[in-house]
């Protein structure tokens, strides 16, 4: 999942493919990192793979573009902090997408909002909006009901459904819940650091700790099937292009901010999931995930005050 500063009101139709590519690119990594997953690739693996080479290739962005790159020593302090938590978000997503369905996952983690709204009053006693406060009972109910909380879809009852989805969503959670962290402190003490810079350095502090778990486990856990190959590679691909197309189309096309529309992401990643994994939803699961994007976009596009 991924958020940019906030967007023109009237988006040309450009731009607009542009971030349905981008937001389909987004889904369709965490598809294929599901593929990478079922043929013998584990989590750090993964992050550590696709995060050094989205690193490396925003790096060389960075310089070709002569971006300037100064940090005061507030940015030295919080940048590392930032690195790690969304070290822990990655892995803690792909841990999810590995476990549930890919479309619950990240509907799971599309509660980030609530975080932020949560952790900006924390840690700097920012009230939430009256538009947070009043999507919150939304954002959670479509997520019960997406997530058959009750097990009635499942005919496995409560109990049952927890044992098979607890894991999962804990994790995707526990991702959103650092996530939100990430924003907030992005938002209040590290925006004047260009995009492209923070990116660049975030991800590479996000691979280092994903190659440090990967040392811990005895070393990298490759794919055993060239399926899993593939999707490792589509995976790093996709993620990687989707930010260097973040940050060098998107610029020119007058989009420099956040938009909603990238928030359709788990709805490329249902449609994805379904026609390349087989894995379905019911109706009543599939009302609450349109609860969930639907109140997630709502807020993107509400009018924030000055």
């Amino acid at each position: 999942m991924t958020v940019l500063p906030k967007a023109p009101q009237v988006l040309n139709r450009a731009a607009f493919a542009t971030l349905l590519l981008i937001a389909l690119m987004m889904g369709a990594n965490h598809v294929a990192a599901r593929i990478a997953f079922n043929h013998g690739v584990d989590v750090p693996t993964a992050v550590a793979v696709r995060s050094l080479v989205t690193a490396l290739a925003v790096a060389l962005l960075v310089a070709i573009q002569g971006v300037p790159v100064v940090f005061t020593a507030r940015h030295l302090r919080v940048l590392p902090v930032i690195g790690l938590l969304v070290g822990v978000q990655s892995l803690c997503l792909y841990a999810s997408v590995a476990r549930l369905p890919v479309a619950l996952a990240l509907l799971a983690f599309n509660t980030y909002p609530l975080w932020t709204a949560f952790w900006a009053w924390v840690f700097y006693r920012r009230i939430p909006e009256r538009a947070v406060l009043l999507a919150m009972p939304v954002i959670l109910l479509g997520l019960a009901l997406a997530l058959d909380v009750l097990g009635a879809a499942s005919g496995l009852g409560a109990a049952g459904q927890w044992v098979e989805i607890g894991a999962g969503v804990a994790f995707a959670l526990t991702a959103a819940a650092t996530f939100g962290v990430a924003l907030v402190l992005t938002q209040h003490e590290a925006a004047g650091i260009d995009g492209r810079v923070r990116t660049a350095v975030t991800m590479g502090i996000v691979g280092m700790l994903a190659l440090a778990a990967v040392g811990a486990q005895g070393g990298f856990h490759l794919p055993n099937a060239v399926s899993g190959w593939w999707g490792l590679a589509a995976l790093t691909f996709l993620y990687g292009t989707g930010f260097t197309i973040m940050f060098t189309l998107l610029p020119k096309l007058g989009v420099v901010g956040s938009s909603p529309i990238m928030n359709v992401e788990p709805v490329f990643a249902l449609v994805l999931a379904w026609l390349i994994l087989g894995q379905a939803i019911a109706p009543m699961q599939l009302a609450g995930a349109t609860l969930v994007v639907g109140a997630v976009m709502a807020l993107g596009l509400r009018k924030h005050k000055a």
